[in-house]
């Protein structure tokens, strides 16, 4: 299984966490908020073979960033992951929407031309995103909990970005509207712990294979392979 967005610095017991996912072979990508967080983290994963740590700046902490861009400078070649990292204009974010513009330019100028991921928080955001994804030439960006609109969503897919779909999308309309626009080969999975309360990838297979009208087994195949493929883009 793979877990391509979650947050397992922020759990309780980390090691605990990681190490009941590294025996489940679950492959795990853990996004941070801050590269301080990252540089406190990156040491204890390298032993793992399933779990990753990404770099991030989350946009929901852009005042914290200017004093953060010189680690993220540091940290780059650290990874492949770049995560999270993105944009917010919701009410939560709208105050510090120009600071979030130059940090995600920031970001954006320094992972260019490398061999990078990037896991994208897009939230009311989702039209500038794109474009500043597009306008650098990004190849490899994985837009989380997308909830857009369908019409930019297709335009994404053109782009041959990913989603990672979670539990608490295939609990609302909206999401299971989206989902349901999503090309089969751009889907991967995430659980977005700990935000979402009881999030199980499983329960996101059972549901694929309900909407592809396919075997859970062939579901997990083409997960399993749609990260295959977005891996081989940076090997």
């Amino acid at each position: 299984m793979i877990d391509a967005h979650c947050h397992f610095d922020m759990a309780k017991n980390p090691v605990k966490y990681i190490t009941d996912n590294e025996k489940k072979r679950i492959i795990t990508i853990g996004m941070t908020n801050l590269p301080s967080h990252f540089q406190m983290g990156i040491n204890n994963v390298k032993r793992y073979r399933y779990i990753r740590l990404a770099l991030g700046l989350h946009p929901l902490r852009a005042d914290e960033h200017a004093k953060e861009y010189s680690r993220f400078l540091q940290q780059i070649n650290e990874t492949s992951y770049i995560g999270e990292v993105g944009l917010d204009f919701s009410k939560a974010g709208l105050s510090t929407k120009e600071i979030q513009i130059k940090s995600f330019e920031f970001v954006l100028d320094n992972v260019k031309g490398k061999k990078k991921i990037l896991s994208i928080h897009s939230r009311r955001a989702e039209k500038d995103t794109l474009e500043m994804l597009l306008d650098r030439n990004i190849p490899n960006a994985i837009f989380h909990w997308y909830s857009g609109s369908v019409n930019l969503l297709n335009k994404i897919a053109d782009a041959d970005y990913f989603f990672s779909i979670n539990s608490a999308m295939i609990s609302s309309e909206n999401g299971k509207k989206i989902i349901s626009k999503i090309p089969k080969e751009l889907i991967l999975t995430e659980t977005d712990f700990p935000f979402i309360e009881n999030s199980s990838i499983i329960s996101i297979y059972s549901y694929l294979s309900s909407l592809w009208n396919m075997p859970e087994s062939e579901v997990e195949q083409i997960i399993d392979g749609n990260f295959r493929k977005l891996i081989n883009r940076i090997i």
